[in-house]
């Protein structure tokens, strides 16, 4: 009996062994199975560092201490009735979980210690890794455990002097939940509080396993919490809290209660304990305290199942039975998992093995030339539309798409409202989010009306002429109406460049994405990609920039000469407006200037509306002399002041509101007139020789690229020495890792068939003789 008995316990070592193999096994390969573990979650103050010491049975500075261990630590306790003192092993990153070093505890603290410094010196001072330190611990007191002490919560105050600590606090919640991500960890709650309404450890857990089915809920502290208690019916309700305070089906069904006292291990003169010895005893002491503190405040007993859930020890019991357990529950499982595992290391191994083989130029340029064709044919397809590539990892919102490719902004400073475009909310790539910035462009530089105009620009443009020194405001229009339109939409040009420019860009990512998923994507050729990658974005900013060249000539001719035909379909339509800012008088001035230059009727206008008569003026409209009705008081009017209208037109440059009208109104019209025009010029000179270069042009520039490069030196292309002694080390490190994988699941498999030959033999024994 007891040599059977002697077996069973071997055969938990052994499972506690292997179990512990793929841990390490599964954080530095990072493969898809994980082994049974308690994972614990608290914060900082709720002695969450103090109860993994009590467990593990010695004291170990800074094992938890919130920010002050900025990577979660593994240990791998391992009862060893024969080690009188904790034997320790570090598994560092580089080095094989199953080898990993012996090292003394001020070994493992300083390599802590280095960690957090380095990370505190990251760029980002919030900085935390999810990659855990590994510790493995055998000691006489040690239980049979994995524990994950992850870094403490942080509850920081609100206010902008505390978003360094706002921004801690986010990152450490992040870190924790990502860990309580894994379906296979107990989750140990802990709760430094006397009122089990006040959740704030929960908060966290109940994110990622609402019903609590694997979580075990602690109540740290006990100690300080029994005074607290004024009435034995607050106990009753702190011991066994109703079903409606305590959400979900906890592990254990209620909660456990702790204290571990205070005092350090150590001979120094602050120190509580000489021993650990001394220190276990002390936990003990503390648990029978506390249980006597209890029954004299309930004036009664603990019934054997409140007694169970009192006490480090009994916390400890639990949990080892619990993943006890679990281990032995998981190993048929876990085989398979293996096994799938094995065979994939097998099938990455042969992939190496043949990418070895096919590192001769021959082949290496049919591969190349292979990914030319298909890269373009991807870039074809985004830009036609698909939905392949998710949109939420590759498409943009259009306030991200300002934020990285520029907006429109006008002389004013002023976005438009991103809301009033169409699908600005949705997340776009390819042509679908061309085609929304191309609408945004027509949107914005449609609506902008003509910058206000000052007396002193009117004034200014007047200047003098080359052969005399009177005034011509049609003149005077022109020139603040090209120097307005050249200062307003040249700006717009340059951003609508840009963020094509940057929409294109984006191709790039997008398709090797999709050649990755369809597996065409040259992997390990990291030299070749980046010269395909580098020749497609000088692609896209020379032809960008030869297309802002075009649409820069257009913008210049628009504004250097002011074609009337192009602001006025006719004459005609240019003396209704004109008249609609007119009076009677001007009227009649306009009406027998019409065979004038354009320059004098305007000046005409303006200086009639200056001179104030009071004799009465017969009503002519501008119309009315175009269609031929005549008036004759009309006519002699405009005759005898013509000497006057000259007189003013020439030399007086006072400026009457009413030429200031005529002015802006003219300016208006030819500002109009240009913006239409530069509109559908700079959305058709864009789409012609900016995207259909893609289309026609990009092919053979590329291809022409890529056999320019395939006439020199083969290794500058594809590097393929540098590619060869990387293989060489991935197929070097993928046959450790099947060497690993399949030790492992030898030792599963052995286990396993162990299980089922003690429970034959249990049967067998148990069997009523015949």
């Amino acid at each position: 009996m007891e040599r059977g008995e002697e077996a069973k316990c071997n055969d938990m070592h052994s499972l506690y062994e292997a179990y512990n193999e793929l841990h390490g096994l599964a954080q530095e390969l990072q493969t898809p199975f994980d082994a049974p573990a308690v994972l614990v979650v608290g914060h900082q103050t709720d002695g969450k560092s103090a109860l993994v010491e009590a467990l593990m049975g010695f004291q170990f500075n800074h094992v938890g201490g919130g920010t002050k261990t900025r990577r979660p630590i593994t240990l791998h306790m391992k009862y060893n009735p024969l080690c009188e003192l904790p034997l320790c092993h570090l598994a560092s990153s580089d080095v094989d979980p199953t080898l990993a070093q012996e090292k003394s505890l001020q070994e493992i603290q300083s390599f802590i210690e280095a960690e957090n410094m380095r990370l505190e010196r990251e760029s980002n001072s919030n900085q935390f890794s999810a990659k855990e330190i590994i510790i493995k611990v055998e000691f006489k007191y040690c239980p049979n455990l994995t524990i994950i002490d992850t870094p403490g919560l942080i509850a920081p105050a609100p206010g902008r002097k505390n978003r360094a600590l706002q921004d801690q606090a986010r990152a450490v919640e992040s870190l924790v939940r990502a860990k309580m991500q894994h379906r296979e960890f107990i989750i140990l709650c802990l709760e430094d509080c006397s009122d089990w309404s006040n959740a704030t450890t929960r908060r966290v857990v109940m994110q990622i396993d609402p019903e609590l089915k694997r979580t075990i809920i602690v109540s740290t502290k006990l100690d300080t919490k029994i005074p607290q208690f004024a009435r034995a019916s607050d106990v009753e309700v702190f011991l066994s809290p109703p079903a409606c305070t305590l959400d979900g089906f906890i592990l254990g069904g209620s909660p456990f209660f702790t204290s571990v006292p205070s005092g350090r291990v150590g001979t120094g003169h602050d120190s509580v304990y000489s021993s650990n010895e001394e220190f276990k005893q002390a936990i003990f002491i503390r648990e029978m305290e506390d249980i006597t503190s209890l029954e004299e405040k309930l004036g009664r007993s603990l019934s054997k199942q409140e007694r169970s859930r009192i006490g480090v020890s009994k916390l400890r019991s639990f949990l080892e039975e619990l993943l006890q357990k679990r281990y032995m529950d998981s190993v048929p499982m876990i085989i398979p998992l293996l096994e799938k595992e094995y065979c994939s290391t097998t099938r990455k191994l042969n992939e190496i093995n043949k990418e070895l083989s096919t590192l001769d130029e021959v082949k290496l340029k049919e591969k190349g030339r292979v990914f030319h064709d298909l890269f373009l044919t991807k870039l074809s397809l985004l830009l036609k539309g698909t939905v392949v590539a998710p949109p939420d990892k590759f498409g943009e919102t259009l306030q991200n798409e300002r934020i990285n490719g520029g907006a429109f902004v006008g002389t004013d400073g002023l976005q438009f409202p991103h809301k009033l475009i169409p699908n600005a909310g949705m997340r776009l790539y390819g042509g679908a989010q061309y085609h929304r910035a191309m609408a945004e462009f027509r949107f914005v530089v449609g609506g902008i009306k003509c910058p206000p105009i000052t007396r002193e620009e009117i004034v200014n443009a007047c200047g003098v002429e080359d052969i005399h020194d009177g005034t011509n405001y049609s003149r005077t229009a022109c020139v603040i109406a090209v120097a307005k339109a050249r200062d307003t939409f040249e700006p717009f040009l340059h951003q609508l460049g840009c963020r094509l420019l940057h929409i294109l860009k984006r191709l790039l990512p997008i398709s090797i994405y999709l050649l990755q998923k369809e597996g065409e994507y040259l992997s390990g050729h990291e030299v070749f990609l980046r010269r395909v990658a580098s020749a497609f974005n000088n692609f896209a900013e020379s032809t960008e920039r030869a297309c802002h060249e075009k649409c820069m000539e257009d913008l210049v001719s628009t504004t250097r000469y002011v074609t009337w035909s192009l602001h006025n379909k006719n004459r005609a339509g240019l003396r209704q407006f004109l008249d609609s800012f007119g009076s009677t008088e001007q009227s009649a001035v306009l009406s027998n200037s019409l065979s004038m230059p354009l320059c004098q009727e305007s000046s005409f206008v303006s200086v009639a509306n200056e001179k104030h008569d009071t004799k009465p003026r017969t009503d002519v409209k501008l119309s009315q002399v175009a269609s031929g009705v005549d008036s004759s008081s009309s006519v002699q009017t405009t005759e005898t002041r013509l000497a006057d209208i000259l007189d003013n037109t020439l030399w007086n440059r006072r400026l009457a509101p009413s030429s200031e009208r005529i002015v802006y109104a003219l300016v208006q019209q030819i500002f109009h007139g240009i913006r239409e025009y530069f509109l559908a010029s700079a959305e058709l000179k864009f789409n012609c020789f900016l995207l259909m270069p893609v289309v026609d042009k990009l092919p053979a520039l590329l291809r022409e690229d890529l056999e320019s490069a395939f006439e020199g030196d083969l290794d500058n292309v594809f590097d393929i020495t540098n590619l060869r002694h990387s293989l060489s080390q991935q197929k070097s490190d993928t046959e450790i890792e099947m060497k690993r994988i399949k030790k492992i699941k030898e030792k599963f498999k052995l286990i396993h068939e162990q299980f089922i030959s003690h429970h034959i033999m249990s049967s067998l024994s148990l069997a009523p003789s015949a």
